[in-house]
Formats: C-alpha cells, structure tokens, sequence
C-alpha cells in the first residue's frame, strides 16, 4: 500500500476511536480503500494506449496553420514526437520515421490523412474490446506473457510490428479501409491493404501482433518465417473463435494444390520475398507465406490429441533451432509425403541465377579504360526487371562507379549502368541476391562482388 493511503487509514482509525459513528465510517473507509486499490491495479494492468494518436491530430491541425518548413518541423516535433509514448519512440527506431518525414508526407497526401483520421480516432472506443481480447488470449494460452499495446500514427511504412513486449501499430495503415482516400499515391498497394480491411481487423490485427510478443528465435528459412507469421493468425483465429478472412487466406483456399506444391520447392531457402512482405509486387495476392504457415499450423491441431500442448508448441516453437522447426512440420501431417530437405535445396538452387559476365571488361581487370560510360552485366537467365539493387562495396562511396541506371535488355538478360571513371582508381560494388531474381522468381545463387581499376 502507498504511504500516502497508509497515512490515510492511520488517520481514519484515530478518528473512530473518538466517535460513535464507527460503523458508518468503517463502511466508507472500506469503500474508499477498494476504489483505491482498484484503481491502482487497473492503471497497473493496462494494455492498450491510444494517446499518441490524439497527439498526432493536434499536431497536424497546427501544421495546416503555416507553409513555412520550419515551423512544421516544430509543430510536429514538439506536439507529436516529444510527447510521443514509448511506443512511438519505438516505432520510430523500428520504421526509421522522422519529423521531415511526417512532414513531406503530410503535405503530399491531404486526402488521404483527412479521410483517415475518423477511422484513426475510432481505435479509443475499441481500447475495452481489445483488453478483453487479451484475457482470452490469456486463458487459451495461460502463460501468456504480458504485453503493451501502443497506437501511433507511423509513416506509412508498417500497420505493425513488435519490438520486445511492445506492439507497435501504425493506426493510419491499420484503419484504412474501402472508403479511404488513396487517390494521391503512385501505386495501388495502399488500395489493395484496404480493400480488404474493416473496423473490425483492429482486433485480430493486434491478437497477431501480441502472438509475436511471445515468439522466440529469428528465422533461418522461408519454412520458419511462415510458421512464424501463419502461427499469428492461426492463434487470433482461437482467439476470437471464428476464423480468419485476409485476403491470403480467401485466395490460398482457392489456390491450395498449387501453392502447396510451389512453397515446397521453396521452404527451406533463405529468400523470402516471393511469399512474405511483397505487398507492392506480388504476382497475385501478397502475404501467401501467411497461409502457408497459418495451414500448418492448423494442421498441427488439428491432428494433436492435447488441444492445450499444442497451442503451447505453436507459440513457443523456437525459430533459431532449424531441427525444431522442420520437425514441426512433420508432425503437423501437412505434407504427407515424406520431404526430401537435401533434394529440394539442391533442385532449387539448380534453377537460381548466376551472374556470368560484363561485357566491356572482365571482373577484376586492371586495365580498364577510364572513359568507360556504361558497365554491361550480364545473367545467366532472364531477369524479373522490376527487382534490382546495387550496393557500395567495402570501400563505400569513394569506391563506387555508378552515376545511373539504364536497366534491363529486352529479353531481361543483361543489366547496364552509367560510369563516371578516373585513371588509375579502383572500383566495386555489389549485385545481391535479395534484390536481382530471375523472371520465374528465384534470387541469384549468391552476392557478386564487380570490382576493377582503370588504367593510368
């Protein structure tokens, strides 16, 4: 007990030692005490923090007041960011947001950010539901560790995350929906999240968060990355006791067979982008690592006689112990034929890209003409032409040649930059295999580094 309440009561008793009205008083007290500690424990036990948001809206109404940069700059700095929760301050470091952020994106987007801000300020009445979300989440899972919730207005980068016990949501994501204004962005992926989104995504969207408060390990393979994700959603699906309707889950219903056999092929590389987080270049649908793992992991409770075991393996699985991993999937009967990780890994890598050559010169050449203009590079199948990165080599920037991209041949064969080069100077960069896949979808087979020197 506080010292101030226990000063109180030290107090209240020396009064009814003095007076006939003891019973009264004692009636009084007692509810005083139960109303005190009842709120004690409720401020203790809160989950749910929506303030950030509030913040946001005053600081954006003071932003419209001026067209100077600067004192945006400072609106946004010091009604927003300073006042920010912890959980915005967390979300800043995860999404790398920053005032001149918020601010471009203010000023380049005025529909959109009035079109969502009903829906953003709705999430206060939603506080109550989601806190008994969590007491579900709680009895179904009773070692369920506690987590905060935290709402934030992000900078269009994420609907959510998790750093440690924080979930993290970016509430201007998270409550968009059909009616949202998105008539001002450049792509339609914002259009395609919403289309599929209601009021009522808020809570599965932070019960699937909460689930990754829980998890432990970090992801070795495409396998452990969509157990890891579809395991979210299978336990939100127990959670709120009806089952899920994403739009992954709809499409990869009706895909099954062939989503099956294709995330076989795949499971155990490293590369994740064909099935995971490719909202704005998905071939079909984005996310359909989610309904794989979400399918397993149905499949592994299905098939459990102990219900409750089950939700514990599913949540507590270890992603860094690859043999746990693959042993999960065995167990949960999804596949029934028995899989061959060594055949698979080497069928797969047999169909990944290499890089063969440059045109104009040979990887490591000493004596490459310095009035050089465009570096050619060439693949050993064609290239998906929307996915390509370059990165500086050891040397950073003093080392680095490129000044532009030209792009790829018709046939997606071969790859050209523009070079700006000096006598007697070396060069390098990199090619990776996260960023150059081939037009079926498959990463290079590794990093290459380019590297040269001009002639004198």
């Amino acid at each position: 007990m506080a010292a101030g309440l226990q000063n109180v009561f030290r107090f209240y008793l020396q009064y009814l030692n003095q007076t006939e009205n003891m019973k009264f008083l004692i009636t009084c007290l007692g509810s005083f005490l139960i109303m005190s500690l009842s709120f004690g424990q409720s401020a203790k036990q809160q989950k749910v923090f929506t303030e950030d948001i509030d913040n946001f809206w005053v600081a954006f109404d003071s932003i419209q007041t001026t067209k100077d940069s600067i004192n945006q700059i400072h609106f946004i700095q010091t009604l927003y960011i300073d006042k920010g929760s912890e959980g915005l301050k967390a979300f800043m470091d995860a999404r790398d947001y920053s005032a001149a952020l918020w601010i471009e994106l203010i000023n380049k987007y005025p529909k959109f950010w009035n079109s969502i801000r009903p829906n953003t300020l709705s999430v206060k009445d939603k506080a109550a539901a989601i806190e008994q979300s969590i007491l579900a989440f709680k009895s179904l899972y009773p070692g369920l560790k506690d987590a905060k919730m935290y709402f934030t207005i992000g900078g269009l980068r994420s609907g959510g995350t998790t750093t440690g016990n924080l979930v993290l949501i970016g509430t201007e994501i998270a409550t968009g929906n059909a009616l949202t204004n998105v008539s001002e962005f450049p792509d339609q992926w914002l259009a395609r999240v919403f289309r599929e989104q209601s009021p009522e995504n808020i809570i599965p969207l932070n019960i699937h968060e909460y689930v990754h408060t829980q998890q432990k390990g970090e992801c070795n393979s495409l396998l452990g990355h969509a157990i890891r994700e579809g395991s979210c959603d299978f336990i939100t699906e127990l959670v709120i006791g009806k089952p899920m309707q994403t739009s992954y889950i709809k499409y990869g219903y009706g895909h099954e067979i062939e989503l099956k056999a294709s995330f076989k092929r795949e499971m155990f590389s490293k590369s994740i982008s064909n099935w995971l987080y490719n909202g704005s270049n998905a071939k079909t649908v984005a996310d359909l690592g989610y309904f794989m793992g979400y399918q397993i992991c149905k499949s592994y409770y299905a098939n459990a006689s102990d219900k409750k075991k089950a939700v514990e393996d599913i949540i507590e699985l270890n992603y860094s112990d690859t043999t746990a991993v693959e042993a999960f999937l065995q167990k949960s009967g999804y596949y029934k034929e028995k899989i061959n990780k060594e055949e698979l890994i080497s069928a797969y890598q047999a169909n990944q890209p290499v890089f063969m050559k440059i045109t104009a010169f040979s990887n490591g050449d000493s004596l490459v003409d310095p009035l050089t203009k465009e570096i050619t590079l060439v693949f050993s199948k064609p290239m998906n032409p929307t996915h390509y990165s370059i990165n500086y080599g050891k040397g950073g920037k003093e080392y680095y040649p490129i000044t532009g991209i030209v792009g790829f041949s018709n046939d997606s064969s071969s790859f050209t930059v523009k070079t700006e080069l000096k006598p007697g100077h070396a060069y390098e960069f990199v090619i990776t295999n996260k960023s150059f896949k081939s037009d079926e979808g498959y990463p290079l087979l590794k990093d290459y580094l380019i590297a040269f020197k001009t002639k004198p």
